[in-house]
C-alpha cells in the first residue's frame, strides 16, 4: 500500500481522496515525531516558567487577557470542546468528517501547534479504526476557523460525542470502551490548536474540487454528442481562434472537442453547408466551459496551498517567538469557492440552453421535442422542466456568502468570512450539476440516434452505445425517471470520461495537451 507522511510530503485533493478510501496509508514519520514532541516541549516550559501566553494560559477571544493557572490550564481544554460543540443541522458525510481528521493531522503534524505526540496518536487511531466523529454541517462562520465543527470532530479524544463506527452511530465513550481505550487528558494550548484551523472549509473544497473536475470533463464529451446531434459547426474549435485569447481552459476545451468530433460522419455530411453561426450555448462552448476551467484551476492551486498549511493560532515557532495571528480566517477559501459555485453553476446554465436548443423544430433532422409522434407525446419536452428549475436553484445559491460578515466573539472576531456556507453551497450548486449534465446527456443521446446511419468518430460513438446499453431510445411516452437516474449516474460514476480517455489512449488520439496535468486533482 502507498504511504504519505504527515507533516513532511506535499499533501493534494488526490492523494487526500485515497487516504479517505483507504488506498494509502497515513503515517508520522521519526523525524517529524521528534519535532513534534521538541515544540510540545516549548509550550511546557512556558507555563513552568509562568510565561503569560495567549492560548496557553489565557482565556480565548474576549477572554484573551484573563490569566489561567497551571492548575486550571487541563480543564480549560476540555470546557474549551464542550463549549464551542455547538453546531447543528445534519451531519456531515461520514467520509468528509473522515477527511477532516486528515487534513488536522497533517496540519499540526508540522509542529508548530504545540500539539502533544499521544493526541496525534489517538486521531491516527480514529482515522486507521474507521471510528469516525460525527460533525453537524451548521455553525461554523470560518472565523477563527471552524470552531464548532472542529469541536464536535474532536469531542471523542475526551469520551464525548458521538461517532460513525460500523455502519452505525453510537456514542464516543462506548467506542473506546470496546478497544478498552480511555479517554486523553489534553495538555494546555491543545484544546486550541485542535479547534483553530479551516479544515470544515477544506474537506468541503476538495469533495468540491473533486466532483467540479468530473462535471467538466462530462461536460465536454455531453456537449461534443448534443452538438453533433444539432448539426453544430465545428469551425468554433479551431486552434487558430484560441490561440489569438489563449487562456489555458478555453484552449483546453477546444482541443478536447476536436478529438471528440474526429472522424466523424456526422460532421461531413454538413461540412458545406450554408448555416453560418450556432448560438451561443453550441458556438462558445470553449470559452463557457474554459472560464469554468479556469476557475478550477484557481481553486485548486488555493486550496493545495491551504491544505499543507499551519492554520491554527497561536503559532509556537520557538520558545522565544510564540504569535498569534490570523491564519484560522477562511476568506483565502470562501472568495475562490463563491466564485467556483458560479462557475459550476454556469456549466449547468449552458448546458439548459443546449437541451432547450435540441427540442426546438428548427434544426434539420431532429423532430420537435426530439420525438417523431407529438401531440398524444409530450416527448422530451418535460426534463427541460427540471434542468431549469434545477438552473434555477443554483442561481439563488450563487450569492458569495463570502460578502457576509457578522461580527461574533464580543466583537474580537468582528469579520468573519462565512466560508463554510460557501462550501456548503458549493457542493449543492455541483450536485445539482451533475443532475443537470445527466439530463443533458439523455436528451442528446437521444437527438444523436436520428442521425442514424451515419456514425460519429470512435470516442462518442462509444459513449453513444454506452448510454445505450442501459437507456434505450425512447419513441413514445413512458415512466423517464428511472432512465434519467441511470444517466445521471452515468456522470456521477465517470463512465464516460474514463471510457473516452482510455479508448483514446489505445488508438491514440490526441485528447490531451500540455495543461492535461493541470486539470486533475493530483
Amino acid at each position: 500500500m502507498l504511504s504519505f507522511q504527515y507533516g513532511h510530503d506535499h499533501l493534494t485533493s488526490g492523494i487526500a481522496t485515497e487516504l479517505v478510501s483507504g488506498r494509502r496509508q497515513g503515517i508520522l514519520s521519526a523525524d517529524v515525531r521528534e519535532k513534534i514532541r521538541q515544540n510540545r516541549a516549548i509550550i511546557e516550559s512556558i507555563i513552568h516558567d509562568h510565561n503569560i501566553v495567549y492560548g496557553i494560559n489565557t482565556g480565548f477571544g474576549p477572554l484573551c487577557t484573563t490569566i489561567i493557572s497551571e492548575e486550571e490550564t487541563r480543564n480549560l481544554q476540555y470546557n474549551l470542546l464542550l463549549s464551542h460543540s455547538v453546531g447543528v443541522g445534519d451531519p456531515v458525510p461520514e467520509s468528509l468528517s473522515k477527511l477532516m481528521l486528515i487534513l488536522k493531522v497533517h496540519s499540526l503534524s508540522y509542529g508548530f501547534s504545540g500539539i502533544a505526540e499521544k493526541t496525534l496518536d489517538r486521531i491516527l487511531w480514529h482515522i486507521n479504526q474507521n471510528v469516525i466523529p460525527v460533525v453537524p454541517s451548521q455553525g461554523s462562520v470560518g472565523a477563527s476557523g471552524d470552531l464548532a465543527p472542529l469541536a464536535h470532530l474532536f469531542l471523542p479524544l475526551i469520551g464525548m460525542g458521538k461517532v460513525y463506527y460500523q455502519s452505525g452511530i453510537q456514542p464516543a465513550g462506548e467506542a473506546l470502551q470496546k478497544f478498552s481505550l480511555q479517554p486523553l487528558d489534553l495538555g494546555p494550548k491543545e484544546g486550541l490548536a485542535l479547534i483553530n484551523g479551516t479544515q470544515f472549509i477544506a474537506s468541503h473544497a476538495i469533495r468540491f474540487l473533486e466532483t467540479f473536475q468530473n462535471c467538466l470533463d462530462n461536460a465536454d464529451i455531453i456537449a461534443a454528442m448534443n452538438l453533433e446531434a444539432m448539426l453544430g459547426s465545428v469551425k468554433t474549435f479551431d486552434d487558430a481562434i484560441h490561440a489569438l485569447r489563449p487562456y489555458k481552459g478555453s484552449r483546453y476545451v477546444a482541443q478536447r472537442m476536436r478529438a471528440l468530433i474526429g472522424q466523424s460522419e456526422i460532421v461531413e455530411s454538413h461540412r458545406n453547408c450554408s448555416r453560418v453561426q450556432d448560438p451561443y450555448s453550441l458556438r462558445c462552448i470553449p470559452q463557457v466551459h474554459g472560464a469554468s476551467r479556469n476557475a478550477y484551476l484557481h481553486l485548486k492551486e488555493i486550496l493545495e496551498t491551504e491544505i499543507n498549511s499551519v492554520t491554527d493560532n497561536p503559532l509556537i515557532i520557538s520558545k522565544e517567538k510564540t504569535l498569534s495571528g490570523g491564519n484560522f480566517h477562511g476568506q483565502l477559501l470562501a472568495i475562490p469557492l463563491d466564485y467556483c459555485a458560479v462557475a459550476a453553476a454556469e456549466l449547468g446554465n449552458i448546458a439548459d440552453r443546449r437541451i432547450y436548443l435540441s427540442l426546438m423544430d428548427t434544426i434539420e433532422g431532429l423532430p420537435k421535442l426530439l420525438m417523431k409522434e407529438t401531440g398524444l407525446n409530450s416527448g422530451f419536452m418535460i426534463p427541460q422542466y427540471t434542468t431549469a428549475a434545477l438552473v434555477s436553484e443554483n442561481k439563488s445559491l450563487c450569492f458569495p456568502a463570502s460578502a457576509d460578515s457578522i461580527p461574533t466573539s464580543l466583537g474580537q472576531e468582528d469579520h468573519v468570512s462565512m466560508g463554510a456556507v460557501s462550501a456548503r453551497k458549493a457542493l449543492q450548486i455541483i450536485g445539482n450539476l451533475e443532475k443537470i449534465l445527466g439530463i443533458e446527456l439523455f436528451c442528446a443521446a437521444q437527438g444523436f440516434d436520428f442521425r442514424k446511419p451515419l456514425k460519429s468518430g470512435p470516442l462518442l460513438n462509444a459513449s453513444h452505445n454506452h448510454v445505450r446499453s442501459v437507456i434505450p431510445h425512447i419513441d413514445h411516452d413512458v415512466y423517464l425517471g428511472d432512465y434519467i437516474e441511470k444517466a445521471i449516474d452515468i456522470v456521477r460514476q465517470k463512465e464516460l470520461t474514463q471510457l473516452t480517455s482510455s479508448l483514446a489512449e489505445k488508438m491514440s488520439i490526441d485528447f490531451k495537451n500540455e495543461t492535461h496535468e493541470l486539470f486533475g486533482i493530483y
